[in-house]
């Protein structure tokens, strides 16, 4: 017997699905699923700019929120100066040592991330005398990360070199001062002397360093305190001298 050949489909009615294939749902649940996909978008589309009006107040309100480690800080009001030693004239040292021997040696450098200024002098009591000391002055103005992590880390640097190192309060954010009495030369009646202050305030980093010598017998120690005094009011001055403003 002959199998009768089968009707093709006509409108409104469902051809068999290929094997394997699922069959495809009715018009009507197109429809419904189809108005499910347009919502969606629609949802979508508000949340998104929902949450693009909610970042950029959050933006207005609080800018660190994006930033990042190359991302500029303000200098704290501080500028950078080209010439350290003629900016800074570093005036009680001059006057516990008038006496200048060769000319003053500086440097500035500048980087979109730091810029740092140099200035040191070789000073004496007297044109007689034939010991000298040494003076050294840098401040450096950094731009995209912050200057405390830097302090903590030169402050732990001085201890572990064997200074003594003591706050000191009043002066910028935070600040201290280091000393250092080496005798480790082949001649242990020679003593190496450093004294040193370093200061941190918003951008900037400063640090002002002495360093002389004197030998057992051959004249008394430099006034530890008299150094002291001068370094506070030099870093002080330098301070005021590298703002943008002056008052």
């Amino acid at each position: 017997m002959s199998t009768p050949p089968q009707a093709a489909p006509g409108y409104g009615s469902f051809a068999p699905p290929a094997l394997g294939m699922p069959p495809p749902p009715p018009p009507a649940v197109r429809a419904s699923r189809g108005r499910r996909v347009l919502w969606g978008a629609v949802w979508g589309f508000t949340g998104a700019v929902f949450t693009s009006a909610v970042w950029t107040v959050a933006l207005c309100a609080v800018p660190s929120m994006v930033s990042t480690a190359s991302s500029p800080l303000p200098a704290g009001g501080y500028r950078t100066s080209e010439d350290l030693c003629e900016a800074v004239r570093l005036d009680s040292f001059s006057r516990l040592y008038p006496v200048h021997t060769g000319t003053p040696y500086h440097y500035t450098t500048r980087h979109h991330a730091l810029d740092d200024m140099y200035c040191g002098q070789s000073l004496k009591r007297s044109s007689g005398e034939g010991a000298y000391v040494s003076v050294n002055l840098e401040a450096q103005l950094h731009r995209t990360v912050s200057a405390a992590p830097e302090f903590d880390a030169q402050r732990a640097g001085f201890e572990q070199r064997g200074y003594q190192v003591e706050v000191v309060a009043d002066l910028g954010d935070q600040a201290f001062a280091a000393f250092l009495d080496d005798q480790s030369g082949a001649d242990h009646s020679w003593h190496y002397l450093t004294q040193s202050l370093y200061v941190q305030e918003g951008a900037l980093t400063c640090c002002l360093h002495w360093s002389g010598s004197y030998q057992e017998g051959k004249g008394g120690a430099p006034d530890r305190e008299e150094i002291r005094q001068a370094l506070l009011a030099d870093v002080r001055d330098a301070m005021h001298a590298l703002r943008e403003r002056q008052y």
